[in-house]
């Protein structure tokens, strides 16, 4: 299923999280048949988003959602110097925005949506979310320099977002180098950075970053790396549009230090956070050679380094995995 009813997200926010209300009655508001009522219900439920169905008495959400109020959040981000964009659904957040980059779309443009169909992750994976379920948006953020001095973007990102989830009360959300963020040792969020620009500057990043807020047990099977969310974090349900604001808030202020002083002044408070800082782990290269060692940090370009028996060694890509070390 890879595009949505037109209907879909029209009866998505006339559910309810805490009464039935009859297909009738939404039909009714809508002005819409009873059939593309239960046919929207229909498609919701196969995106994920559970509903109860119950004969003579209509649907009800099985859990409250804080579907994305455009208006109240463009207004709220443009205090903060944004361009905010709600869709219902793209592709790929970020690959609408680069594409909207490219032709002249302003520093500070964000795009966010209720549901990708082709959510990236990186290294060319998929980013699965339920509709409903997670918070995906991209952030365009134009740089005086060349793409090539953004080596430590990534990082940067990740700490504003662990900044933010702290704001929200998840005092134990933590950094995995280059671009995860964890809750309990399980992926929570990822990033996914794409960059154009000329070789001395200026450039053009799109910073594209999902959190899972409420992920179905069907989801998390299909998932290859052990994953968590908000509600499990928290134990309440998450606005996402405070969220989406919240995560904003943090990126302004880190990614105008970036800009101003560079990762110099973050490093200390990035490896702080890092949930490998300190511990044995296995690193598995680009080239795929598997490494173990002592994860010792990370340099000022945003490198790992790992004391190995043969001395320190740098990598500025591959996969950090704890899982390969013995007990």
């Amino acid at each position: 299923m890879n595009t949505a009813s037109p209907s879909l997200f029209r009866v998505l926010r006339h559910l309810s999280g805490e009464e039935f209300r009859s297909g009738q009655t939404i039909a009714s508001r809508l002005n819409l048949s009873r059939a593309s009522v239960h046919n929207a219900v229909r498609q919701a439920q196969a995106l994920g988003v559970e509903i109860y169905s119950v004969r003579g008495r209509g649907y009800r959400l099985a859990h409250p959602h804080s579907w994305l109020d455009a208006e109240w959040a463009a207004a709220a981000a443009k205090d903060l110097g944004y361009r905010l964009h709600v869709h219902d659904q793209v592709d790929s957040t970020n690959s609408r925005l680069m594409a909207l980059g490219q032709v002249g779309a302003a520093h500070k443009t964000v795009l966010a949506a209720e549901w990708q169909t082709g959510g990236k992750g990186r290294r060319g994976r998929s980013w699965l979310s339920p509709l409903g379920g997670g918070l995906a948006f991209s952030l365009l953020w134009r740089f005086s320099r060349s793409a090539s001095d953004l080596s430590c973007l990534s990082l940067a990102v990740g700490l504003g977002l662990v900044r933010a989830l702290r704001q929200f009360g998840l005092s134990g959300a933590q950094l995995k180098w280059p671009n995860d963020v964890l809750h309990e040792g399980r992926k929570l969020a990822g990033i996914l950075i794409e960059l154009q620009g000329e070789a001395l500057g200026p450039s053009l990043a799109v910073i594209g970053v999902g959190v899972n807020v409420r992920l179905p047990e069907a989801l998390r099977g299909a998932i290859d790396q052990p994953v968590t969310d908000l509600m499990e974090g928290l134990g309440a349900t998450v606005d996402r549009n405070q969220l989406l604001l919240e995560c904003l808030r943090q990126m302004d202020q880190v990614l105008g230090h970036f800009e101003q002083d560079g990762f110099a002044g973050l490093r200390q408070e990035w490896e702080a956070h890092h949930a490998f800082q300190g511990r044995e782990a296995c690193m598995i290269s680009s080239q795929g050679e598997a490494w173990r060692g002592r994860v010792a940090g990370i340099d000022e370009t945003g490198a790992l380094l790992l004391d190995t028996e043969t001395g320190q060694r740098r990598f500025y890509s591959g996969e950090l995995s704890l899982r390969a070390v013995p007990a």
